[in-house]
């Protein structure tokens, strides 16, 4: 973090998961985990469910409404406290939105092409897809720079999101004279922030993938979820003892990393006591952790999701607590662009 950052502006995080169903335990492990740990220290820590990201291709209704709530059901059952963390759905402020427009005419065209995850998404069909899918990097870095996030945890795979919201802040601060945003830094930590697919350890766990076997899901019952490891692709090799010799074994390594995670050790202290043994021994063991970790979390989500209304009233007190702090930077915002006030 630079020096700049560290003084001017207020410590805070902000991250967000687009509530598109079907949480796993990559989200756990690469988000939801991290997230609950961040509570209670120096920076205030801001956590939202990005509904309008999740538009940007189609979603019933219906479905989606239950997938935000199954998404903050998730959120507290992981241990995030909405009492110590700012926790909402992004469509309820209005600021992210607004944010958004200004930053269209800050960003530039080829950066939003350049995106990869455009690339992925639209693939041969870019004339077709909505201009949002185009678009939402600059929302992305609206939703950071609204609340003049000073740090945002990310996966390796993220960090690109991240360099586009830097560039955006970056250019408003050079084009205006100003330090209105700060240049916010990445938190990349924890040895599980990329999970892998239990069938295919070079490609990321992911719903979208056609073998429910690939992953776990956080409804997932005890039986599943040592079923899916029971059948997790590995290879015949016993593990090393230490994590160089995991180089070349992806589905080892992946196996290796949810147990550290899983247990909040390090990948080699697992390899010192697995040392030598077969996954016929360590998969029985990664099971009973996976279990005993997961299992109360389905069981809170459930708890939750058995009351739809009092998510939606916390999720609509982390609004409030939201715009609170969105609204006068959107507004200095605009004041700084030359736009006039549109509260007094």
């Amino acid at each position: 973090m630079t020096e700049t950052t560290k003084t001017r502006f207020k410590p805070r995080i902000f991250s967000g998961i687009q509530p598109s169903g079907g949480l796993t335990l990559g989200n756990y492990l690469g988000a939801l985990k991290r997230f609950a740990a961040l509570q209670g220290g120096e920076a205030e820590t801001i956590y939202c469910l990005v509904d309008l990201h999740a538009i940007t291709v189609w979603q019933e209704p219906e479905t989606l409404r239950r997938n935000i709530r199954e998404a903050a059901a998730a959120f507290m059952a992981a241990g995030v406290d909405p009492q110590q963390s700012v926790l909402f759905n992004q469509s309820q402020v209005s600021a992210h939105a607004e944010m958004a427009w200004l930053f269209n005419t800050v960003a530039r065209v080829g950066w939003m092409y350049r995106m990869t995850q455009f690339k992925d998404k639209a693939g041969k069909n870019t004339e077709n897809v909505s201009l949002g899918l185009l678009a939402y990097p600059a929302l992305m870095a609206a939703d950071i720079l609204t609340y003049q996030a000073t740090a945002v945890p990310v996966g390796e795979d993220q960090k690109q999101h991240l360099e586009l919201t830097r560039d955006i802040a970056a250019k408003f601060n050079h084009d205006y004279g100003v330090e209105q945003f700060p240049i916010t830094e990445p938190l990349i930590e924890g040895v599980a922030t990329r999970v892998m697919s239990l069938r295919d350890g070079s490609k990321k766990m992911s719903k979208s993938d056609p073998s429910d076997a690939s992953r776990i899901n956080l409804t997932d019952d005890a039986d599943a979820i040592a079923q899916k490891i029971r059948k997790a692709r590995t290879d015949a090799d016993p593990l090393p003892g230490t994590t160089e010799g995991l180089k070349d074994r992806p589905e080892a390594r992946n196996l290796v990393n949810i147990y550290a995670a899983l247990a909040d050790q390090t990948p080699d202290a697992v390899l010192s006591r697995f040392e030598g043994q077969g996954f016929g021994a360590f998969k029985p063991a990664l099971a009973d952790l996976a279990v005993s970790s997961l299992e109360p979390i389905t069981k809170r989500m459930n708890d939750f999701m058995a009351d739809p209304a009092e998510i939606d009233r916390i999720l609509g007190q982390g609004a409030v607590r939201a715009d609170e702090i969105a609204t006068p930077i959107l507004e200095r915002t605009k004041e700084i662009m030359g736009l006039l006030r549109t509260r007094p």
